[in-house]
C-alpha cells in the first residue's frame, strides 16, 4: 500500500511537471471570450504571480503559471486555454526569440490600479448623465476592479495613488458637451448642469470651466510624474480645448452666466497640448461640435467604415505593439461626440496606432508626456455605431470577442508590463 501511495506520488509530481502553465490563446479561431481573458489575466497579477504576454503570437496571448483555482476560473469565466509543460513554454520563448520574427515576451508583474475619472452620482447609480461608458462598461465585465475619482478627488491629490486614470465621457470646456441646443430643456440637462455649478461653487471656482481647467491640468501633472491616462470620445480633444484656451473665456452665456470673449484663434496656445495643434474652435454656441479636431468629412457608410491598425517592431518598440494586440488588424468603426481625429491637426511627435488612411482620419494614438503616457481614442462604444443620448448600453455578453473593445483592455494591462521592457 505504501509503496502504491508512493508511485501515484511520483506520477503526479510528474504530471505537475509537464504541465506547468495556463495558456491562453487570443487568435480569432481558438479563443471563446477575447474580453474576460484580459479581466483573467488581471486577476492572477492581482494573487501575486507574474504572467506573461506573448505580443504577435496567436492573437497575443497569455502565459501564467498553472494552479487548479485558476484552471477553475477559467473555466467559470468560460476562458479558451491550455495546460502546456514548462518545456513547451520554453519552445514557445526561444521561437519567438527568433531576431526574423516580430514577436516578443512581455513580463507582467503587477496589476494596475485604476481610477475613472467620472462624476459621483454616476457611481452611485443615478442616470443624471443619460449615456453609458465603454471602459467602466467592459472592466466591469471582465471584472477588473475601479475606483471613481472625480473633481474633488483630483483637486486634494488623490490621482497619484492610482496607475492608470479613464477619463469618461466628459466635457473640460464648461460646455456640457455643447448639448444645449438638442437636450437643453431635458431634466437631465437641467440637473447636471445645477450640480456641476454647486460642485464648483464648492470648490472654490466661480465656473464649471475653471474648475475643468484646474482639473485638467492636476492630471496633466499626473501623466508627467508617470501616471497613464486614457481617454475617449468628447474627453479626447476637449481635454487638449481647456488648456489651449487657457485665460480666455471660450463659453456662451447659457453656459456660465456671461458672453465668450471675443478673440482670435491665433491666441490659442498649441504648446500646452498633448495631442493636437493649429485646430479652430467653433464658436457657434449651438452647434454640437468643439472644434475642427473632430473629423467629420467622413465620406463613409457604417457598413464601410473601418480603421486599420499599425504594425510595429514587438522587440523594438513594445509599447505600441501592446497597445495595438488584436485578432485583427481591420476594426469596425463607431461614432461618438467625437468620433475622430483629422490627422493634419495631430503633432508631429504623436504616435499613430490606428486611422483610415483613405479619409485622412486618425482612430487611435499614444503619446508620451514627462514621464508618463496618454492615449487617445475616438468614438464613444465600439460596439454601438452610432450611440444615442438615452439609448440603453451595450450588453458585452453579446460580444466577448469585440476587437474595438481589446483595444480598451490592451490599455488595462500596459501599466503591468515589466519596466524594463518600456522603450520610448
Amino acid at each position: 500500500m505504501k509503496r502504491t501511495l508512493v508511485i501515484i506520488s511520483c506520477m503526479l509530481f510528474v504530471l505537475n511537471i509537464k504541465a506547468a502553465y495556463i495558456y491562453i490563446p487570443m487568435s480569432h479561431e481558438t479563443q471563446r471570450n477575447h474580453l474576460k481573458a484580459y479581466g483573467i489575466t488581471y486577476w492572477v497579477l492581482d494573487q501575486g504571480i507574474e504572467a506573461y504576454w506573448l505580443l504577435n503570437y496567436d492573437g497575443g496571448a497569455f502565459v501564467f503559471p498553472h494552479t487548479n483555482v485558476f484552471e477553475k476560473e477559467l473555466k467559470t469565466r468560460d476562458i479558451s486555454y491550455k495546460v502546456i509543460p514548462d518545456g513547451k513554454f520554453s519552445q514557445i520563448r526561444n521561437e519567438i526569440a527568433n531576431p526574423e520574427l516580430n514577436m516578443e515576451v512581455i513580463k507582467l508583474e503587477k496589476p494596475p490600479k485604476i481610477a475613472v475619472y467620472t462624476p459621483d452620482f454616476n457611481a452611485r447609480g443615478e442616470k443624471v448623465q443619460p449615456w453609458d461608458d465603454a471602459v467602466t462598461l467592459v472592466l466591469t465585465y471582465a471584472e477588473i476592479p475601479y475606483d471613481v475619482v472625480y473633481d474633488r478627488q483630483v483637486l486634494e491629490d488623490k490621482l497619484p495613488e492610482y496607475d492608470w486614470l479613464h477619463l469618461h465621457h466628459e466635457d473640460f470646456t464648461g460646455q456640457y458637451g455643447k448639448f444645449y441646443y438638442s437636450q437643453g430643456t431635458k431634466p437631465w440637462y437641467k440637473e447636471n448642469q445645477k450640480r456641476m455649478e454647486a460642485l464648483a461653487t464648492d470648490l472654490g471656482f466661480a465656473k464649471v470651466s475653471q474648475l475643468k481647467l484646474a482639473v485638467a491640468k492636476r492630471i496633466k501633472e499626473y501623466v508627467s510624474g508617470g501616471g497613464f491616462m486614457f481617454a475617449m470620445c468628447s474627453a479626447t480633444d476637449s481635454y487638449d480645448i481647456c488648456l489651449a484656451a487657457e485665460g480666455h473665456d471660450i463659453c456662451a452665456e447659457m453656459y456660465d452666466g456671461d458672453s465668450a470673449e471675443k478673440y482670435d484663434q491665433s491666441q490659442l496656445n498649441f504648446d500646452a497640448t498633448l495631442a493636437f495643434k493649429n485646430f479652430d474652435l467653433k464658436t457657434n454656441p449651438l452647434e454640437y461640435e468643439f472644434s475642427t479636431i473632430d473629423h467629420k468629412n467622413r465620406k463613409v457608410t457604417p457598413n464601410t467604415d473601418y480603421f486599420s491598425l499599425f504594425d510595429f517592431s514587438a522587440k523594438w518598440d513594445p509599447i505600441p505593439t501592446m497597445l495595438t494586440q488584436n485578432h485583427t488588424r481591420t476594426v469596425k468603426g463607431f461614432m461618438g461626440q467625437t468620433t475622430a481625429f483629422s490627422k493634419d491637426l495631430v503633432k508631429s511627435d504623436v504616435l499613430i496606432l490606428g486611422e483610415n488612411k483613405s479619409i485622412n482620419e486618425v482612430r487611435y494614438m499614444h503619446g508620451v508626456y514627462g514621464f508618463g503616457t496618454w492615449t487617445f481614442y475616438g468614438g464613444h462604444d465600439p460596439e454601438d455605431y452610432r450611440h444615442f443620448v438615452g439609448d440603453p448600453e451595450t450588453d458585452l455578453n453579446l460580444h466577448p470577442n469585440s476587437p474595438g473593445y481589446r483595444l480598451i483592455l490592451n490599455n488595462i494591462l500596459f501599466p503591468a508590463a515589466q519596466k524594463k521592457k518600456r522603450k520610448t
